[in-house]
């Protein structure tokens, strides 16, 4: 197949799957390997960046009150608060990373471990699931009514080991984060937007740390726009119709489980 054709199917891949609940990771080495094609190192990092400002596009207003209230130390408010959750969460996820990062690397060699992986995003996507909806408790708000309860900051933090789950491939980022937060009491769309936001941090710094003082090919900018709109638009699909209810996780804990057990069986085979 053409390398050009082989690199656009790759990049819609990336669009596609970095935030539904399925691992972006485990899709683009099963698709490189089945197109027999790899960009390198810079057109991986071009493709996350396209989905990286696709959150920042669709959270655009969001993220501005966010910097806003953190940089006047308005820790209180509901976005400082906000904003304070992102970052702790943040942290377990870049301390591992950064310490363990050729581990990780090197776990991206293996298809076995990609099906493992699959395989561990579907269990959590179909516990997540089946879990009860409770009251949920809020994702930011200074003042609590009655019975009420606050997503705090052990939460986050929880939230944030979870995400630590998917530097392996083929364990969703999305799906660990998103799967976690329901567990812990958000309701749908909150787990979701505090899933998204909180992959700002992590991605981009990810990204930095892989290009250093370089900077991304020019001829790289069309992966970067693929990977950008059809990201966006599956951002506003799943937050707006597709996840509004954690009912429809089992169809993606079916789809990975599915896939873990093909990769399991060539992998045996092989």
């Amino acid at each position: 197949m053409n390398d050009l054709i082989s690199a656009l199917i790759i990049a819609v891949v990336q669009g596609l799957t970095e935030w539904m609940p399925i691992s972006s990771s485990g899709h683009l080495i099963v698709f490189e390997k089945l197109l027999n094609y790899s960009g390198g190192l810079m057109f991986d990092v071009a493709l996350h960046f396209g989905t990286l400002m696709a959150v920042f596009v669709y959270f655009g207003g969001d993220i501005v009150d966010i910097a806003k209230d953190l940089l006047s130390l308005k820790w209180n408010s509901e976005n400082g608060r906000l904003g304070l959750l992102i970052l702790i969460a943040t942290l377990p996820a870049a301390a591992v990373g950064f310490l363990f990062r050729n581990i990780f690397l090197k776990a991206f060699d293996s298809l076995g471990v990609v099906a493992l992986g699959f395989g561990i995003t579907g269990l959590f996507l179909l516990i997540a699931s089946f879990s009860p909806r409770a009251k949920e408790k809020k994702l930011t708000g200074k003042i609590i009514e009655v019975g009420e309860k606050r997503f705090g900051y052990f939460d986050g933090f929880l939230v944030g080991c979870a995400q630590v789950l998917a530097l392996f491939p083929g364990i969703s980022r999305s799906g660990a984060t998103l799967s976690s937060g329901l567990l812990l009491g958000l309701d749908e769309k909150s787990a979701m937007k505090f899933s998204f936001l909180m992959s700002i941090p992590v991605t981009f710094g990810a990204n930095i740390l892989v290009i250093g003082n370089n900077t991304l090919p020019p001829n790289l900018v069309w992966a970067t726009l693929v990977s950008f709109v059809v990201g966006l638009i599956v951002i506003h699909l799943l937050f707006n119709h597709v996840l509004t209810s954690r009912q429809n996780l089992k169809w993606f804990a079916i789809y990975a489980l599915l896939l873990a057990g093909v990769l399991g069986i060539f992998v045996g085979l092989s």
